[in-house]
């Protein structure tokens, strides 16, 4: 009896494991199926012919003509479809056509009965397109549904893509699951009544002959006015999602009986009723065969739907069973990014520090080659400058003047525009030594550490630059003890840079009026300046191989050095005189005071415009007081004038500087220095001595071995000019000539 119980035990245990199985295999295709129409490849649950779909639902059924297109149901094109929950089929679109009489082509409506396992997808959406018409679609089951748009318009719409009412309209679709039958159709109202006529009269059929009204899946279709308002770019039908699902059955209600396979899971569908498989994650293929869902290598995968979601390929690892997971290496930690991807990344602190310094280093690298691409261009556009500013100023012109004239004969250097800057600490206003109508002299120390002056002048003519180059080629050749040594030049500027050697105890000027040195210059001091002065004009006017005209003598351009000897400076202003004539025609230049009046008033230049400052310089000496002085009476502003006057009126001793007047001197030195310093400053230049015998005067003065005291009584007699005799002597006749220009050129 035991051994009959357990033997039953045995039988039931057999039985239901093999009804379990073929619950299991009940469900599943033939071997000889066919799997393919045309280009689309057919899988279970879907199938053709018997045995080879699900059984018991023809909604699985296929159809592949000869022309291998597929369908189902009722005609029904098929173009695509997935193990999912949704298929893409072809539905007709509903045509209304009529003219201007209102003569019409009425198409039936649309309509669709589907399998009890398909409804239409919400993805999809009703279209109308036509102007002045009405569209409908009404579904049909348990409870009938209707939806639909309007679209109205009584000429062709502005173009612009849009689906707005304005001849074309459109609604989303809301379908229940047990609605599988369903149609669609449009018509079209008049719009216009023509109250004349008496009868409607519609103006639209010439542009929108017909109306139209289709399914469509969202995103297939964008309405184009110009092009579908006449004939809808002659499409007949459109693709549309079906949503589909397996039984009518919940997951939960299936149970053990669903066909869900090896590997897959079961999911309730969208449609409401019903089951659809999806292979688990990590797995892929067709959830409703056996084995049909096989693991993937999400790691090398490039499926979009399957691809792994590590940011770095390499920490992508796969699980046993399927799926995958990153693996950071050490010092890092997993997180999850705005996309969804996972990332590895160091903690917080060492993040950010990385990001610091990355961002630094690529801060300073691409400061780096910014600064590198500026200097280059800076660099390039700079030398070209230079360049263009050499040409400019005369520097092939200087070059090739002075191979002609053989290295050995002239002494002059071109320096560099950085060297200029160098020297000069970048033209520190420290460096000024004096500022003037030429220019700006700044002090330079060369890198031999000689100390030098540079004078930068002020922006000029540049059609003198040939007289320039001569003139530099003529000062660099002077080797005269009492003038400025002309060191070099710099033509790589806008202006040309001059360098001469440096004077370090100012100038005439300051140690006549106290602005810089607090000195006193004696008689004798004074005398031997003048005759260094004359000297060297005399020079420049008769012993240069081009006779040269400083143009711009005056005591502020007599520099002293240590010793107080004279060096004559400053010949910016100053201009060559060619061999073959006497006197040159130029813009009248010069300084208030000591200006030539026959230049100011002819624009003649010669010898004498030189004379005639001169000897505003030797008063200047005599008198101690400055050239054009607003301080002394209107008659007596200009020295000249007052210096003419108080000689004309016997009043000398007023004009003498006191600190000479305290000096033992010999009143004949001063009286003839007073004589010279009238004739040189007569109104005719002609009538004026030249710079020769001025310098031959002045030198004699100091060679006279006879000397007499001043006593103050002689000065105050003004007796002085009594030993030259008759008052119509030709000393009397120029201070009366001086006076009488000065009073006039006051007015």
């Amino acid at each position: 009896m035991k051994l009959l119980q357990e033997g039953v035990f045995l039988v039931a245990i057999f039985f239901f494991a093999y009804t379990q199985q073929l619950v299991k295999g009940q469900h599943q295709p033939r071997k000889d199926c066919q799997t393919k129409c045309g280009n689309i490849t057919i899988d279970y649950p879907f199938g053709i012919s018997s045995g080879c779909y699900y059984p018991g639902d023809d909604s699985f059924n296929l159809t592949c003509d000869e022309k291998q297109n597929l369908y189902i149901g009722n005609n029904t094109e098929v173009k695509t479809f997935n193990h999912s929950s949704q298929l893409s089929v072809m539905f007709n679109r509903f045509s209304f056509c009529n003219d201007e009489q209102r003569n019409s082509t009425n198409e039936t409506l649309i309509g669709y009965r589907l399998g009890s396992s398909f409804s239409l997808s919400a993805t999809n959406k009703f279209y109308l397109v036509g102007c002045n018409a009405l569209a409908l679609l009404s579904t049909f089951g348990k409870q009938n549904y209707s939806t639909g748009c309007l679209s109205l318009c009584n000429a062709p719409p502005v173009e612009n893509g849009e689906c707005n009412g304005v001849g074309c309209c459109r609604t989303d679709v809301t379908v229940r699951s047990d609605s599988n039958i369903f149609q669609y159709g449009s018509d079209r109202f008049v719009n216009q009544f023509n109250a004349s006529e008496g009868q409607f009269k519609t103006s639209v059929y010439q542009f929108n002959p017909c109306t139209y009204a289709f399914l469509v899946e969202n995103g297939q279709f964008n309405f184009s006015s110009s092009k579908d308002l006449k004939n809808l770019r002659n499409l007949t039908s459109f693709p549309v999602s079906l949503d589909w699902s397996i039984g009518n059955k919940t997951c939960k209600q299936a149970g053990s009986t669903s066909i869900c396979r090896e590997n897959s899971g079961c999911i309730d569908s969208t449609r409401g009723k019903g089951y659809n498989c999806k292979c688990l994650e990590g797995f892929d293929g067709n959830p409703y065969l056996p084995n049909g869902c096989q693991d993937i290598n999400e790691c090398t995968t490039n499926s979009s739907t399957h691809k792994h979601n590590c940011t770095d390929p390499k920490t992508c690892r796969l699980k046993d069973g399927g799926g995958f997971y990153c693996k950071c290496p050490s010092g890092y930690d997993l997180t999850a990014t705005m996309n969804s991807t996972m990332s590895c990344t160091r903690p917080e602190y060492l993040r950010w520090t990385q990001i610091l310094l990355g961002t630094t280093i690529g801060f300073l690298v691409l400061l780096i080659a910014v600064s590198c691409i500026q200097h280059t261009t800076k660099h390039r556009k700079e030398t070209k400058l230079r360049q263009q500013f050499f040409e400019q100023n005369g520097g092939g012109m200087l070059i090739h003047r002075i191979s002609v004239a053989g290295s050995s004969n002239v002494d002059v250097k071109i320096f560099t525009e950085e060297g200029m800057k160098e020297a000069t600490n970048g033209y520190e206003e420290s460096r000024i030594l004096g500022q003037g109508a030429q220019g700006t002299v700044y002090k330079g120390i060369l890198p031999d550490k000689s100390i030098v002056a540079i004078k930068k002048a002020r922006l000029g003519d540049s059609s003198q630059v040939e007289q320039f180059i001569n003139e530099v080629l003529v000062l660099s050749q002077i080797n005269h003890r009492n003038v400025v040594k002309l060191l070099g030049c710099c033509l790589e500027t806008e202006v040309p840079l001059l360098v001469y050697e440096f004077i370090p105890s100012g100038t005439l000027f300051d140690h006549l009026h106290d602005s810089i040195f607090n000195s006193s210059l004696t008689w004798e001091h004074r005398l031997r300046i003048a005759i260094e002065v004359a000297g060297t004009l005399a020079y420049l006017h008769s012993s240069a191989s081009i006779p040269i005209i400083h143009r711009d003598v005056k005591t502020a351009n007599i520099l002293l050095d240590d010793n107080l000897t004279a060096k004559v400076a400053d010949f910016g202003a100053s201009r060559l005189i060619p061999m073959d004539k006497e006197q040159l025609t130029t813009m009248v230049q010069g300084t208030l005071g000591y200006l030539d009046p026959e230049y100011y008033t002819t624009g003649l230049l010669n010898e004498k415009s030189d004379v005639y400052s001169f000897g505003v310089v030797l008063m200047e000496l005599i008198s101690g007081q400055k050239a054009m002085c607003f301080d002394r009476p209107q008659q007596s502003k200009h020295l000249v004038s007052y210096f003419a006057s108080a000689t004309k009126e016997n009043r000398l001793h007023e004009v003498i500087d006191g600190k000479v007047m305290k000096e033992d001197n010999q009143r004949e030195e001063i009286k003839k220095a007073a004589r010279i310093a009238v004739e040189c400053t007569r109104l005719m230049g002609e009538e004026r001595p030249r710079m020769k015998e001025v310098a031959a005067e002045l030198e004699a003065l100091t060679v006279k071995t006879t000397k007499h005291k001043w006593s103050n009584e002689q000065l105050m007699s003004g007796h002085i000019l009594s030993a030259q005799g008759d008052t119509s002597s030709r000393g009397y006749d120029s201070i009366n000539n001086v006076a009488r220009f000065d009073i006039e050129a006051g007015r």
